[in-house]
């Protein structure tokens, strides 16, 4: 980087996060990202809008779909040398190979002018961002995935009080089933499944087993008792979600908005679905962070990153922008929006709802654990969403997926 664009940046988006240029001056920017669902849309929209704000362009790239469909359409176009301006991705391991091919933007002069390094709460989400010392993403959310979703009108319907956690929900099952209700709606991808599976194991299995697993990668844990009661555990769920047969998550989430369903295990993202269909916490649906029996949650979530390119003008506006997304009054908006806790652990966010204190209460009370986007490659957990895709669309037995779990851990990287 030339002193001189070291200077500008110092001198203009770092001093001030929100700092607006002339529209003579303003720079369109192209944005990837793969939220498209009602939810995801609104709190995007407060990106957006604060960029433009700025007397610059936010030119939207939504990428429909799934990350598991997203990634490798971004990944290709930063390859194959049609890079945009900047594109989401999760921060984690995602982006070693593109940062290590050194097609990704430093950020660290960024994240030094703005305190990130004190700000950021929890560390850890700087830390995925960062590779031999240098800062290659801005962190925007904290998303966690421990959480069940419990409509309060197919309690109503029938003639239950809603569950308190997931042993009183497997219980009501019987009952929802003969009011016609679905217990449990479930995506028909794997990597809904995977958070299906990871909730309920954090549940069944515990914290310690749950670490011993995904921090550890000790693949004797996997093969443990703790792992099959928790195997055993999913084989129940699956069978509560059959006849669940739409794709995307945010239609399971419909299911639950719409009474279809009593419940769903879902990121804390669903908040967004419910948020935009007009529903309110604690009247209309209830959320139970780690399935009501383990109040943790693990903390993955969104980053950007900006890939190199050879226009000063556009990688002053990067840099703006990066700079912009972490600014406070675009953190408290967008993760209100978004249902997701703020990476900043300096803002006010009295204003969120019970689900959203519910998640901040367990941050501050240190209750955190890392996201598989952290804990494993990219490659393992492919590994383990096709499994568990073939998990849940089959007769597959507990133990023979226990068996192939374990195989997955022990050579997990």
């Amino acid at each position: 980087m030339s002193k001189t664009l070291k200077s500008i940046l110092l001198g203009t988006a770092l001093t001030a996060a929100t700092a607006t240029v002339s529209a003579a001056e303003g720079v369109e920017l192209e944005v990837t990202h793969w939220w498209t669902s009602g939810g995801e849309a609104a709190a995007v929209g407060k990106f957006a809008d604060a960029w433009n704000a700025t007397g610059n362009t936010w030119v939207d790239g939504a990428i429909a779909g799934s990350g598991g469909t997203a990634r490798p359409i971004i990944i290709s176009r930063i390859i194959g040398g049609d890079p945009m301006a900047a594109t989401q991705l999760n921060h984690g391991r995602q982006a070693e190979e593109l940062i290590e091919a050194g097609l990704l933007l430093d950020l660290t002069d960024v994240a030094e002018a703005g305190d990130w390094a004190n700000i950021v709460n929890p560390s850890s989400l700087l830390g995925a961002c960062t590779l031999d010392g240098k800062i290659y993403c801005v962190p925007v959310n904290i998303h966690s995935a421990q959480w069940i979703w419990l409509s309060h009108a197919a309690y109503e319907k029938a003639g239950l009080e809603v569950p308190a956690n997931w042993n009183e929900f497997t219980a009501s099952a019987g009952a929802l089933q003969a009011a016609g209700t679905l217990p449990l709606a479930m995506g028909q991808q794997g990597w809904q499944q995977n958070i299906a599976f990871g909730a309920i194991t954090l549940a069944v299995a515990g914290q310690d087993a749950w670490n011993g697993v995904n921090i550890d990668k000790n693949a004797d844990v996997a093969r443990g008792p703790e792992y099959t009661a928790a195997f055993e555990a999913v084989v129940a769920a699956r069978d509560l979600a059959a006849g669940s047969n739409v794709q995307d998550w945010n239609m399971a989430t419909n299911m639950v908005i719409t009474a279809e369903a009593g419940a769903q295990i879902m990121g804390d993202w669903a908040q967004g679905e419910f948020s935009v269909a007009g529903q309110v916490e604690g009247t209309d649906y209830s959320c139970l962070p780690g399935l009501g029996l383990n109040p943790v949650i693990d903390t993955g979530g969104d980053a950007f990153y900006f890939p190199v390119n050879d226009d000063p003008e556009i990688t002053a506006a990067q840099l703006e922008l990066a700079a912009l997304l972490i600014s406070p009054e675009v953190q408290v908006s967008f993760n209100l929006a978004k249902g997701s806790l703020p990476v900043r652990g300096d803002i006010d966010m009295s204003t969120a709802n019970g689900c959203m204190q519910k998640g901040l209460k367990i941050l501050a009370d240190g209750g955190v654990l890392p996201s598989g986007d952290i804990a494993f490659s990219q490659d393992t957990t492919l590994q383990l969403e096709d499994l568990q895709a073939q998990f849940w669309s089959s007769d597959m037995s507990a133990a023979d997926a226990q068996a192939a779990y374990a195989e997955i851990i022990e050579n997990a990287d």
